[in-house]
């Protein structure tokens, strides 16, 4: 199972500078530099653009960073609650330790991103792509993936609850290390999932009812 590297661990450490505006500016362009310790409460940034930067104890509440661009960051006890992130794209992202809530995210792209004792609630990733994205021991409550497409996806250690799988489309997604798996519909899209023998079985029910089986005792 994977690990969160530490601040110190990241090749761009020493040439991070600290961040001290007030406010991120619409399709401002955020390299090598450090947020931490600040809230952004009905923040407007969209198009933004953050590259080799470090987010820490940062709290973004009912604001919008849509389109904008996360390549080579790292989030450390990051909160999103209520935050327009549709469109966004990440790229080689670690996000640790840090809730995502209320988030509209459809749309958005992720290719190499680890999140590590996260937890996710309420998100809309509706139409995202995510590629060799990797959750590991967090927490997924009420996600939509509903048209996503996801590509060696994997949940370690994680739990999934209340996911929506409609016309999703998945390739190398494994399940088979979630401590749990609850799924509200879709289960005729896991097509290209892996799981458990006995994963199956708690899902078995749901699957005959999907196929329209019914499963009587003689």
């Amino acid at each position: 199972m994977p690990e969160p590297r530490a601040l110190v661990d990241l090749p761009f450490a020493s040439y991070l500078e600290d961040h001290d505006e007030e406010h991120l500016e619409p399709g401002g362009d955020y390299n090598v530099v450090r947020i931490a310790d600040r809230e952004f409460p009905a923040q407007t940034a969209g198009n933004a653009r953050f590259s080799e930067s470090v987010l820490s104890t940062v709290r973004f509440t009912d604001g919008s960073l849509r389109r904008s661009r996360f390549n080579d960051v790292w989030l450390h006890g990051v909160q999103v609650i209520g935050t327009d992130l549709a469109e966004t794209g990440w790229l080689d992202a670690e996000i640790a330790n840090s809730a995502f809530a209320g988030v509209a995210m459809f749309e958005a792209a992720m290719s190499r991103v680890t999140f590590f004792g996260c937890k996710l609630v309420s998100i809309n990733l509706r139409g995202a792509t995510l590629r060799d994205v990797t959750f590991v021991n967090s927490i997924l409550r009420d996600v939509d993936f509903t048209e996503a497409e996801l590509t060696n996806v994997s949940f370690p250690g994680s739990t999934l609850e209340d996911i929506r799988f409609e016309q999703v489309k998945l390739k190398k997604v494994d399940l088979r290390d979630a401590t749990e798996v609850g799924i509200r519909n879709g289960y005729a899209s896991l097509r290209g999932a892996t799981i458990t023998f006995t994963q199956a079985l708690d899902l078995a029910p749901m699957f005959a009812q999907t196929l329209g089986i019914t499963v009587k005792d003689n």
